[in-house]
């Protein structure tokens, strides 16, 4: 899937400084508010977590690049980071059939 594919695809993103850390949580835009099954527990995707500035999922990527810690839930977003190089396709993990990934930066 390229960029131009990915345009009009819609994540929510949510930005916070805790301390010296910048927590940036990205999930799908379809997802928030769901529960995901699947995994070893049920995965909340939480309005209280997740839901910031509705976004492209392009636009998303400027935001993950400069979390010190970033959650990432959703087949867009993830594929996305994982092309921008900013995630490993290895550490994704699936709940489910979704994929979710996370980045911390030290």
């Amino acid at each position: 899937m390229n960029g131009a594919r990915r345009l009009n695809e819609e994540v929510y993103v949510k930005s916070t400084i805790h301390n010296r850390e910048v927590l940036v949580a990205v999930c799908d835009a379809d997802l928030l508010g769901k529960t995901l099954e699947g995994g070893r527990v049920p995965f909340k995707v939480s309005e209280s977590f997740y839901k910031g500035e509705l976004m492209e999922v392009e636009t998303s990527l400027d935001f993950i690049k400069r979390g010190t810690i970033v959650n990432v839930v959703g087949k867009k977003v993830v594929e996305a980071a994982i092309e921008a190089r900013l995630v490993h396709p290895e550490a994704v993990l699936y709940i489910g059939q979704i994929p979710h990934a996370q980045i911390v930066r030290i």
